[in-house]
């Protein structure tokens, strides 16, 4: 691989290689044997149907790890009992080609329904994991002590800690869809993805037979509290947080932004929704900084930070555009996706007040009855800033959310 005196990347040498011979991918269809498993292990070259590798970034740790003599480069993992712990699926908006492109929907099937290729050796590994697991938060300690929340003994134990089913999704891009959804030639996207990761995938531009992508960020994590039968039950309430991770406010309580307040108010109202006999989910992106980096966050922290006069909204946007050319990398087309595979059609209750998430919801044909905004006693002093600029710049909803506080959040924002 060379550069050009323009400073492109040239791809100069690779294999073409040709269809893979054993499984190929028919994305979209209706049964997991049709639509083919997704093998992104690097024993038996035939049996490889996609670009990438399992694990996405952490193939790089697995590397290191079969280079440091601790793992064996062929090991494979002994999946037995590693089913998940409540089925999910399957649901209609599983089958077409334009519904799911970001992920899996069989992801978690794999045990079940490729048990004889597995048994017969042939490296298959899930790209989703479902378990169960409690929770235990201070806010939710606080919450029961203010009289928001009880601990009723099955959702909210009464150690106050509270029962969750959780999921862990890796990302899986069906190139020909994900370019659809962005707007783009397939080809536009193979080149610009190569061409930005610095040439570390050429199948991209050389493999147009392979359409699927284990790209190398992150994934994300869901949390349903209450029966996850009522996720996809148009007859029982949903209450739903889409958030998107920031570790130093999310882990490190960090009061520049309100990303913790929000997501611990959303596991909050979601636990009410499921005590009432609905549901609550938390959808957990790792999109740090939006999707921009913590490294990046950082510098524009320090940018907005030292300029004249101070931090200010009028400037918020403008310094994150001068750090890192664009203010939100989010672009939550690709979101819905996860909604869909939990066969979603509707949230009642939508704890956000982002019209880039609302928007992505209903483009998606996801109805959102009520957007549930962060109430004020939870923003910290350091926060407003971010809430001001956002609010100019019409980054928030500001009419769709009922009048009352009292309506959105069920009791008198004074308990706050």
């Amino acid at each position: 691989m060379t550069r050009n005196s323009s400073g492109h990347i040239r791809l100069t040498s690779h294999s073409s290689g040709g269809r893979p011979n054993n499984f190929p991918i028919t994305w979209g269809a209706p049964t997991a044997r049709e639509r083919g498993p997704v093998i992104g292990s690097i024993g038996g070259s035939a049996d490889r149907n996609v670009i990438g590798a399992h694990g996405g970034a952490y193939s790089i740790y697995r590397a290191l790890a079969v280079s440091a003599g601790a793992l064996k480069a062929g090991m494979r993992p002994d999946l037995k009992d590693t089913d998940p712990i409540v089925p999910v699926g399957p649901h209609p908006q599983w089958v077409g080609k334009e519904k799911i492109v970001s992920l899996d929907p069989w992801g978690h099937r794999i045990t079940e329904d490729f048990r004889e290729e597995i048994e017969r050796g042939v490296d298959i590994r899930p790209t989703i994991a479902i378990t169960k697991a409690r929770l235990t938060l201070p806010e939710v300690r606080e919450a029961i002590a203010a009289g928001r929340l009880q601990q009723d003994g099955t959702i909210v134990r009464d150690n106050a800690e509270v029962a969750v089913i959780k999921a862990a999704i890796e990302p899986v891009w069906y190139l020909p869809g994900v370019a659809e959804r962005f707007g783009v030639k397939e080809s536009t996207l193979r080149r610009t993805l190569f061409e930005q990761t610095g040439g570390m995938y050429p199948e991209l531009v050389t493999r147009r037979d392979l359409q699927v992508f284990l790209p190398p960020i992150g994934g994300m994590t869901l949390y349903i509290f209450g029966d996850p039968a009522a996720i996809h039950d148009p007859g029982r309430r949903l209450t739903c947080r889409i958030h998107d991770e920031c570790n130093g406010s999310d882990v490190f309580g960090s009061d520049i932004c309100t990303c913790r307040p929000y997501l611990t108010h959303g596991i909050e109202e979601c636990i009410r929704e499921a005590q009432a006999g609905g549901a609550g989910l938390i959808v957990y992106n790792r999109k740090e900084g939006r999707a921009l980096g913590e490294v990046t966050k950082f510098l524009v922290y320090n940018a907005r930070k030292r300029q004249p006069g101070g931090d200010q909204a009028s400037t918020y946007f403008a310094r994150t555009e001068c750090v890192a050319g664009v203010q939100d990398a989010r672009f939550q087309q690709l979101m819905p996706d996860v909604l869909y595979w939990l066969g979603i059609t509707r949230i009642n209750r939508l704890v956000s007040m982002s019209n880039m998430k609302y928007d992505a919801l209903v483009a998606a044909g996801i109805s959102v009855d009520t957007r549930v905004p962060i109430p004020p006693g939870l923003i910290p002093q350091d926060a407003n800033v971010e809430m001001e600029a956002k609010k100019a710049a019409g980054y928030f909803a500001t009419d769709e959310v009922p009048r009352d506080p009292a309506e959105v959040v069920g009791r008198d924002l004074k308990d706050y």
